[in-house]
């Protein structure tokens, strides 16, 4: 009986142990909530074990449920990573990458890395997109990219679709305008004394997105959801934030921003992930972009050059 076990009754059996529920199965998976049914009936059979207590109003797991459900992931993995591998290996022979990166990513270093790889591969088609927060990882759970750039802070979307690795990381400063009340405070500013001026933040354009709150200080805050529009507003005074140095370095070389130093109150620096599906087979250009990116000397070197520049203006 168990040939007849298939992936769709194993994604049901998953998907009403994740929603609590048939009926919030069904919702997930798009089916009619008497598939749902059948395909769990008909999963039982196959076992010949009853998966869900049926007594009660909530999908609750038997014992012999709660055992078979680790299997029911592992197969339901293993299955989107052989379909990964073999998408990947049908479109070997067209040279192409689609990569989401964060707007936080520094810009000059992937410029950079993205003329390496034109370099190395000619003919190679890049589908690039800036995003913001989740915005990446949603991309490549569409299939519209087949890689993200994300920051690992960001809440996952799906772990056990996505994967991610380290990339590198970038530092992050805290600044405001000269205008702003906080530019006029001398020594290290206490996070008490942050709290009392509107922070300003960045969030997801997505309504349903899961929020971040690293480095968030203040009861009081601004949201917007695009960065340049973030440092415009940090330039005009308005609020205060925190910014990767690589963005403001020539802002704070000529004055148009102030850097604010914390007392007591370490802010880590912005660490990078590359991510993509679990099983997904790099092609040579994509492994070659990822390489690059994930140089940190080389990013250093290009935030070095770009103080440089500033504090020769």
């Amino acid at each position: 009986m168990l040939d007849n076990v298939t992936i769709n009754q194993l994604r049901a059996f998953v998907a009403v142990c994740d929603q609590g529920s048939f009926s919030g199965a069904a919702r997930q998976l798009r089916r009619a909530q008497s598939a749902i049914s059948h395909a769990i009936s008909a999963l039982e059979s196959a076992f010949d074990v009853v998966l869900f207590e049926r007594n009660t109003r909530k999908a609750t797991l038997t014992a012999a449920g709660r055992g078979l459900l680790p299997d029911a992931r592992g197969v339901i993995s293993r299955t989107e990573e052989m379909k990964m591998r073999a998408i990947a290996i049908a479109q070997a022979g067209v040279p192409q990458v689609s990569v989401a990166v964060d707007t936080y990513f520094p810009r000059a270093h992937l410029i950079d890395c993205l003329r390496t790889v034109q370099a190395d591969f000619p003919t190679v088609a890049i589908n690039l997109r800036m995003t913001t927060m989740q915005g990446g990882e949603r991309l490549v759970l569409e299939g519209t990219c087949a890689l993200a750039v994300t920051i690992t802070d960001v809440p996952e979307l799906s772990p056990g679709t996505i994967e991610r690795e380290h990339l590198c990381d970038a530092q992050m400063v805290t600044v405001c305008g000269p205008a702003h009340p906080l530019a006029a405070m001398t020594g290290p500013i206490a996070r008490e004394e942050f709290g009392r001026h509107i922070q300003l933040v960045v969030t997801d354009n997505q309504p349903d997105a899961e929020k971040t709150q690293q480095g968030v200080a203040s009861e009081r805050q601004w949201w917007v959801n695009d960065l340049g529009a973030k440092h415009d507003l940090l330039r005009g005074s308005l609020c205060w934030g925190h910014m990767p140095r690589h963005m403001v370095a020539q802002d704070l070389a000529d004055g148009t921003l102030v850097e604010l130093q914390r007392r007591a109150w370490h802010m880590r620096p912005l660490t990078f992930m590359i991510s993509q599906r679990r099983g997904y087979s790099l092609a040579a250009c994509e492994a070659r972009l990822v390489e690059l990116l994930g140089h940190r000397h080389l990013l250093a070197k290009s935030g070095k050059t770009k103080a440089r520049v500033a504090r020769g203006r």
